[in-house]
């Protein structure tokens, strides 16, 4: 029995879970297979004589021309990713693979939702970076963060100060009430640091019960003494009802300023620290 391959080629192209665009000279898409109605919420036909570029990510529009210049020139694409938006304003990642045929002045693209994938990986990035509990910045990419800073400090010759925030009788409040108590009350800490700086400054948590805040671009010793009074005020302030007459714990702050206390971030980190000691055995 013969099979009429060339009949079936249409039918196997649809069955595909990824999506084949055929788009001409001037982007218009001329014939894409039925997996682009789950890809983008359209269905085949209000695609066709449509410009592919009018479902492009405007942010990615550039890079997107850019590539597809590439694939016209004969260097076929197999890994570019970009964004697309679909029917219901969501958008979705794609994976290309693309060729360009010059005897039919056409691409051929597959496209792959990734979506999934790339969430995946924003997640992975976000745990590896930031404390499980607090969701503030963890000590790895606080160090990165301290050293860049020191970077600009020295190269434009500004500001830079360091405040080490431990919280004080901490334990007791574990002891007393339990760990989720304690989990909670550390959430609290780390939002009231938050509201009390800057976007271009970073909030950490350095483990435990312990808080460093980078102030970058300072400009005075001034400026550092009201934020931590700020952050002391901030402090003081009670709990919410849900932690049922539980006192927020006050805090000890240790300082560290660049240059005065030191020009690396070894050096500044272990003078916050000495510092925050200190005060902790000094009655506040």
């Amino acid at each position: 029995m013969n099979v009429d391959l060339p009949s079936l080629y249409p039918k196997l192209i649809n069955l595909m879970l990824d999506t084949v665009f055929v788009v001409d000279s001037d982007n218009q898409i001329v014939f894409v297979s039925d997996a682009c109605e789950s890809l983008l919420g359209y269905r085949a036909d209000e695609l066709i004589g449509t410009a592919i570029t009018d479902y492009m990510h405007p942010d990615d529009l550039e890079a997107t021309q850019t590539a597809i210049r590439m694939v016209m020139d004969g260097k076929p694409h197999i890994d570019f990713r970009n964004r697309y938006l679909r029917k219901d304003g969501d958008v979705v990642y794609i994976l290309w693979s693309a060729r360009w045929h010059e005897e039919e002045r056409a691409r051929i693209g597959v496209a792959r939702n990734v979506t999934d994938l790339v969430e995946a990986e924003t997640a992975l990035r976000y745990l590896a970076h930031h404390d499980p509990l607090t969701k503030l910045t963890n000590r790895s990419l606080f160090y990165d963060r301290l050293k860049t800073g020191l970077a600009v400090a020295q190269r434009h010759q500004t500001g830079l100060a360091l405040l080490f925030v431990d919280i004080d009788r901490f334990k007791h409040i574990n002891d007393a009430h339990g760990h989720a108590v304690g989990d909670a009350v550390l959430c609290s800490v780390a939002r009231r640091l938050e509201s009390c700086v800057r976007e271009t400054d970073t909030v950490a948590r350095m483990g435990g019960d312990e808080f460093i805040v980078l102030l970058t671009d300072i400009p005075s010793d001034d400026a550092i003494s009201m934020k931590m009074a700020q952050i002391r005020d901030a402090m003081s302030e009670p709990l919410g009802a849900e932690f049922d007459g539980i006192d927020m714990p006050s805090c000890s702050i240790g300082v560290a300023v660049y240059p005065t206390d030191g020009e690396d971030a070894e050096t500044l980190m272990s003078h916050a620290d000495g510092d925050m000691y200190r005060m902790k055995s000094t009655p506040h």
